[in-house]
């Protein structure tokens, strides 16, 4: 497919860890670094959003990858397994989730990039909708519908009755979609997700699971205060409950796609969460 659409001759590929809604690889081809990433079908307009956030995030000296067009001038091509996009990766190393250090750089980054994007439009944006509890998967297991009507009902509860922040969300924050070029001191992102817009402190929460939970978040947490546009009490107040609701959107995705250990493992998180 490299060669087909993007004329790329790759000389190595090898797989990026797993992130939650995509799957990813770094390519070298003639010397340049790469990094391809393919998504469900479903999600290719958001896909493309995000590549187009990330022309905007350069536009405004934000570093980040730089969606290469097929030679057809198409940003993705869809395959049977999903919406395939290619991206010049920026220099420097993919950030350490649970380094302390790297946690100040991921949180500071996921906060420059959510001002940067205040104002970006794109017509693939879709809004922020929370999961459909009566989805036919939920009966998987017997806890899982309560579980995830729960934290739905909680998240609704919040945006209707709190005044939250609202932005372009990325959607599956992992640290190593992030750089950071030791050479320069400068970071910066590798990609964009399947962009929506909804609050940001979502983003936030997927960022936080990805660390391990709030208790192993806590630069990553002080990095975002720092930079992002979400103040520290909104911050503090919506967490939780979006935290939760990000347990249940991994729970839905597990059930959908019969992911048993995915699936395990977010009943145990959702069982310690208050509510």
């Amino acid at each position: 497919m490299l060669r087909d659409q993007w004329h790329l001759a790759p000389s190595e590929i090898f797989e990026l860890p797993a992130a939650v809604m995509s799957r990813g690889w770094e390519i070298t081809a003639a010397g340049d670094r790469y990094v391809a990433r393919l998504a469900e079908t479903s999600a290719r307009l958001p896909v493309e959003a995000g590549l187009a956030a990330a022309v905007h995030l350069r536009g405004v000296r934000v570093e980040a990858g730089e969606p290469v067009r097929t030679l057809s001038g198409a940003l993705t091509v869809e395959i049977p397994q999903g919406a395939l996009a290619v991206l010049r990766r920026p220099p420097g190393r993919r950030l350490d989730g649970a380094d302390p250090v790297d946690q100040q750089w991921w949180g500071e980054r996921l906060g420059v990039v959510h001002r940067a994007l205040e104002g970006f439009q794109h017509p693939g944006l879709r809004p922020w909708q929370p999961i459909d509890p009566e989805a036919p998967h939920l009966d998987a297991e017997p806890w899982l519908r309560p579980a995830v009507t729960g934290a739905v009902t909680a998240a609704t509860r919040l945006t209707v009755t709190d005044r939250l922040t609202y932005g372009v969300l990325h959607g599956d924050p992992a640290p190593d979609a992030f750089v950071l070029d030791a050479s320069t001191g400068r970071s910066g992102l590798i990609h964009y997700g399947a962009s929506g817009t909804g609050p940001l402190v979502y983003d936030v929460a997927s960022a936080v699971v990805y660390a391990g939970g709030p208790d192993r978040a806590a630069e990553l947490l002080d990095g975002y205060r720092a930079a992002g546009p979400v103040a520290a009490d909104e911050l503090e107040v919506a967490l939780p409950v979006l935290l939760r609701l990000r347990w249940a959107v991994l729970a839905e995705r597990a059930a959908r796609h019969h992911l048993v250990r995915d699936l395990e493992r977010a009943r145990e998180a959702l069982a310690s969460m208050p509510g």
